[in-house]
């Protein structure tokens, strides 16, 4: 889900220096193997100044790309980089990393016509609700080296220049998007890269205290697109909530307009006993994968006999991971904590508890 948000943001920027006359390079992940720090889809812009946005790794990769992508731009020709993040020095391309795996990157002009026409297409793809693919062309003949097709409900956007081509890239973005994966694959003689972009889930928190304001920005910046309810005006500004998609001030009973659904979760922590009653006994009707509230247990149970819902396994109260939280930035940890193991259907364990590989698939 972090990839919709930094993709957005790349883009957005991408149409900025394209509209002041400045170039960039954009560099994407596009296959991996073993251990790596991000996932296919991951992206890097290098505008001319130097100035860099969104990452490919933890940051051991990113100064030599950042090189990279500078000859890209002068050059005005994509380039593909495979590394190897061995601990052997003496690996081809091999930084010492000792992270004991592969990735390949592609890096390609952003402010070329080409893609200026398709990043104003995922654009506003970005803004809606729907799932969209994006496939481009890593390997294979110079010429049509990044060229990218845009897949979605309607016509593709965007052209390899071979429309045979167009027709089978379409087609097997149409898969991936129905499967959300994101591969990269060839058609010979061109290899491709479509990434699927899944709509982020979204956080409704209800109740605008000072503890909301962590929660909203940490979960924000984690790829959440966030709501944040209260019925005080006062609570509901711009300043307390920058990150926020959305500040809406109503009451518990007014459900109607929200963005509710089984892609939406759900936090009550209002601090008054009768509103988060009334939140809850309204929100458990809707189809929520996640209701949280926040308090003692004791108050969850006195709420949930009040309005007749005592058995409910569909909250999570008190809400959040034990991590031992003091304040609200470590609560904040702990709620989204607990959100991100919910939306991935995991247990939370010691990552040196699991066996195999950090990421499956």
């Amino acid at each position: 889900m972090k990839h919709w948000q930094e993709t957005s943001q790349i883009v957005g920027r991408v149409i900025e220096l394209a509209a002041i006359g400045r170039r960039a390079a954009m560099a994407t992940v596009v296959q991996i193997e073993g251990s790596a720090y991000r996932r296919p889809g991951a992206k890097l812009l290098v505008e001319e100044s130097g100035a860099t946005r969104g990452g490919v790794s933890g940051g051991c990769l990113e100064a030599d790309v950042r090189e990279i992508a500078m000859n890209v731009m002068r050059e005005g020709r994509p380039r593909i980089r495979h590394y190897e993040t061995g601990a052997d020095d003496r690996t081809v391309w091999g930084l010492g990393l000792g992270c004991n795996g592969s990735v390949d990157i592609f890096v390609q002009p952003a402010t070329s016509p080409d893609t200026l026409n398709v990043a104003r297409s995922v654009r506003t793809l970005l803004a809606g609700d729907a799932p969209f693919a994006v496939s481009t062309l890593v390997r294979g003949p110079a010429a049509p080296l990044g060229r990218m097709l845009v897949t979605r409900d309607g016509p593709p956007a965007g052209s390899t220049g071979t429309p045979g081509l167009d027709r089978e890239i379409a087609r097997r973005a149409e898969a991936l998007l129905e499967a959300g994966e994101s591969k990269c694959y060839d058609i010979e003689p061109a290899g491709v890269f479509t990434e699927v972009h899944i709509p982020p889930p979204r956080l409704v928190i209800c109740g605008a205290g000072d503890d909301a304001i962590c929660l909203s920005a940490y979960a924000s910046q984690v790829g959440f697109r966030v709501t944040v309810i209260d019925h005080r005006p006062a609570y509901l500004t711009r300043d307390r909530f920058p990150d926020a998609e959305r500040i809406d001030r109503r009451a518990a009973d007014g459900l109607e307009g929200l963005p509710l659904g089984p892609r939406t979760y759900l936090v009550v922590m209002t601090h008054s006993f009768a509103h988060d009653r009334e939140w809850i006994r309204h929100l458990l009707r809707t189809d929520a994968p996640y209701i949280g509230l926040l308090g003692p247990r004791a108050r969850k149970d006195e709420i949930l006999d009040q309005i007749d819902a005592m058995g409910t396994d569909r909250l999570f109260a008190p809400v959040g991971i034990d991590l031992g939280a003091d304040g609200p930035e470590q609560v904040a940890v702990s709620i989204l904590a607990e959100l991100l193991a919910v939306r991935a259907a995991s247990a939370p364990h010691h990552l040196r508890e699991k066996d195999g590989v950090i990421h499956a698939g």
